[in-house]
């Protein structure tokens, strides 16, 4: 799901489909009547009128194919949850603690799922791009989800926990913060398209860091930060070097500790996947976002996460 999200949204496909059918929408055109029924409806909003009024019938199949991909595992992720939960809530194989962490699971798949409509709607109205506060939303509850499922099943795998250094648990979950915070920066620079301007590193621009007038692009100035494709790759850039220092701070102080394998086995995996991800966001930036390249980028804060979540769960009480 995260590999095909990636994709769809690299390759500006994600308002191809500029309706909603929750059943009937899993089936796609089958033939050239219902293609071009399909095509003409894209007509009708701004993607097309202002940027992809070149398109024939045979590129609006390639993003059409994308975007309708991606409803379809979101679709097949919630039936792989909700029938064997029912299956295992109505055979009582569930405790109660379970069935809560459960039901959260669902309720946040649920609102998972209306986010990445309401992302769709921002782009069907003026602006031929979605908002990328609703698209940062949408792919930062998707992690979210994916963590929370993660946890949920680590509670299951490994019941028994060992509490070690209360303080070095709050250290662990302040680095799981500013690695949230800088998720979310990233989908900005996703949805800004803020990933292609800038292509030098370490510098953003050959010769200096960052000329002002650059920068500073609109007023109140705290905008470029939230709003303007440079100030927003700024912040990411930033953000990344702070989650590297922090992740080998977390990886110095636990050699103070004495550690169970599993705790160990999780901050040398925090350490591998930061390094592995801080080069792949240079490497993307470098080369202008290949699609490839920007997909293995978000696969990498992927798992960067996970190995946050599994260093975090091992330390918890």
């Amino acid at each position: 799901m995260v590999v095909v999200g990636g994709i769809t949204r690299l390759t500006h496909s994600g308002l191809s489909i500029s309706n909603y059918k929750l059943i009937s929408g899993t089936i796609p055109p089958m033939n050239e009547v219902e293609w071009e029924a399909a095509f003409d409806l894209y007509k009708q909003y701004p993607e097309y009128q202002k940027l992809n009024n070149q398109f024939t019938l045979q590129d609006f199949k390639d993003i059409y194919f994308w975007e309708w991909i991606h409803r379809v595992i979101g679709r097949f992720i919630g039936l792989v949850f909700l029938i064997p939960f029912i299956f295992f809530l109505a055979t009582k194989q569930l405790s109660k603690s379970t069935t809560k962490k459960a039901i959260i699971l669902l309720c946040m798949g649920a609102f998972q799922g209306f986010l990445g409509w309401y992302m769709v709607k921002s782009g069907l109205v003026d602006n031929p791009d979605v908002s990328h506060y609703r698209l940062a939303g949408h792919l930062t509850t998707a992690f979210l989800t994916f963590a929370y499922t993660f946890w949920v099943a680590l509670d299951l795998i490994y019941p028994n926990k060992k509490q070690i250094n209360i303080r070095f648990r709050h250290f662990i979950r302040f680095g799981l913060i500013i690695l949230v915070i800088q998720i979310i920066y990233g989908a900005f620079v996703a949805g800004l398209d803020a990933g292609f301007i800038h292509n030098h590193w370490p510098l953003m621009s050959e010769g200096q860091f960052m000329h002002d007038t650059v920068l500073i692009e609109q007023q109140p100035v705290y905008k470029n930060f939230i709003e303007g494709k440079s100030g927003v790759q700024f912040v990411h850039r930033i953000l990344a070097y702070i989650v590297v220092l922090f992740i080998i701070l977390i990886w110095r102080k636990s050699k103070k500790l004495n550690l169970t394998k599993l705790q160990s086995k999780g901050i040398n995996a925090l350490l591998f996947f930061v390094g592995f991800q801080f080069l792949l966001g240079v490497f993307t930036i470098l080369l202008q976002v290949p699609v490839w390249l920007g997909v293995l980028h978000q696969v990498g804060a992927f798992f960067l996460l996970s190995a946050m979540i599994f260093t975090l769960h091992r330390f918890s009480k």
